[in-house]
């Protein structure tokens, strides 16, 4: 596994990495209708791509395929760490992770999902609270995390 910055030609791979993680990942913790509007498959790839060039922001490769990604902006707001579902429990995440929190000096904020919660306790991130974020008129619950520095 190799994991380098993003690219702009990334941004395609992804939204498709995105909406197929959260989609088979997430689904034990989420109802189908909490999956379709968190992970709706029209990403603007526009804004995206300008979030991605903004942030820190890294992807995982394994034979020429992006089997993860996550990026962190200056302030230490970890915004998405999503990896391939076949490719879960290999160390990806950490890997990732590392890198991400190296990157900043400030404490790290993440809005986290119940699936992706232990991972983060693992790590030393403590929950600030839970809460309740509404899209399209559905409540998903996620927890707000940080991790002191």
């Amino acid at each position: 596994m190799m994991i380098r910055e993003y690219q702009t030609a990334d941004c395609k791979e992804l939204a498709d990495l995105f909406y197929n993680t959260v989609h088979t990942v997430n689904a034990k913790d989420y109802t189908k209708e909490q999956l379709d509007v968190w992970a709706t498959g029209k990403v603007d790839s526009k804004k995206w791509n300008q979030l991605f060039q903004e942030h820190f922001s890294i992807v995982a490769v394994e034979n020429g395929m992006i089997v993860g990604f996550g990026d962190i902006d200056k302030t230490g707001y970890l915004d998405h760490l999503f990896i391939h579902s076949d490719y879960q429990g290999k160390g990806i995440a950490t890997a990732i992770c590392n890198q991400l929190e190296s990157a900043v000096q400030e404490n790290i904020v993440a809005h986290v999902s119940i699936t992706a919660k232990t991972f983060f306790e693992k790590r030393g991130y403590k929950i600030v609270k839970e809460q309740r974020v509404e899209r399209q008129g559905v409540s998903l619950t996620n927890f707000v995390m940080t991790k002191e520095r």
